[in-house]
């Protein structure tokens, strides 16, 4: 058993998002489902949803989903799925359709903002300041001093 678990708290709709998540995400799937509880995994971590009623099914961004991508096309990829129908905001963040907030970060960001070179990661930081989507060729450009 997973000692901790997200908890999911949806108006009515927990088996729509579980089935939506494990759409998006290979290595999935549902694994409970009664009319009050959904329980699923996504890449090995579980996951419960409950269907409470209005009174708490209210995400904020002060709980989010971080995903780490090895490359743009990963990216663009969880970017595409997990954005239909919600809405996009600044670096790499996004809401889906049921409200939840999800990070969609390259592993090449933290690696290029970690340079022990401050202008070369601050240079970075302000490029990934300016985007939505991350684009890792306009972090690199910025990297190099060619922004």
């Amino acid at each position: 058993m997973q000692k901790i678990q997200p908890f999911l708290w949806f108006d009515k709709e927990a088996l729509d998002a579980a089935m939506f998540y494990t759409s998006i995400f290979k290595n999935s799937k549902i694994t409970t489902q009664t009319p009050m509880i959904v329980e699923f995994e996504l890449e090995g971590q579980k996951f419960m949803a409950l269907n409470g009623g209005p009174a708490h099914a209210h995400f904020t961004e002060a709980i989010s989903f971080f995903v780490n991508c090895e490359g743009q096309d990963e990216v663009d990829y969880f970017w595409e799925k997990l954005s239909e129908g919600g809405k996009t905001d600044r670096c790499g963040w996004l809401k889906d359709k049921f409200g939840l907030s999800w990070q969609i970060i390259p592993t090449a960001l933290g690696k290029l903002m970690g340079d022990k070179d401050p202008n070369k990661s601050q240079a970075v930081m302000q490029a990934m300041l300016k985007m939505n989507k991350i684009v890792i060729k306009d972090l690199e450009k910025a990297y190099k001093g060619n922004n």
